[in-house]
């Protein structure tokens, strides 16, 4: 399994703009699909983007399309999550998972390494 740690979260205004950063290490992050997933508080873990490990092919929730751009970095062995027009809805715990040579899937359960997850707070 490859290790994960997940960065640049914290409180930001309603219309602002975040960067989170996922950190791989262990193994190179290259041969991994990553992919992000937020809680809430009080509701269940929800998909929110995933990259391919050829990182050639992205998909996203629909909440989060046109907003949110995911991105990976294989020199860095890092993968981001760039959020724009950022609502108050989209505060959660933000987890960045991965799944080696997986398919870009919004199933948490194909992804078998998890992060400990970022706090991004949006106020109105």
């Amino acid at each position: 399994q490859v290790q994960l740690v997940e960065s640049g979260g914290g409180l930001v205004q309603a219309g602002g703009s975040l960067r989170l950063s996922c950190a791989a290490s262990g193994r190179t992050a290259g041969s991994y699909t990553m992919a992000w997933f937020r809680q809430a508080p009080g509701k269940e873990r929800q998909f929110v983007a995933a990259i391919s490990w050829r990182r050639d092919r992205a998909n996203y929730a629909d909440s989060v399309t046109g907003r949110f751009t995911i991105a990976g970095d294989n020199a860095k062995n890092t993968v981001s999550l760039q959020m724009n027009s950022l609502k108050p809805e989209d505060t959660a715990v933000y987890y960045c998972a991965a799944n080696l040579y997986g398919a870009v899937v919004s199933v948490q359960s194909a992804y078998d390494s998890w992060g400990q997850g970022t706090q991004v707070t949006v106020s109105s």
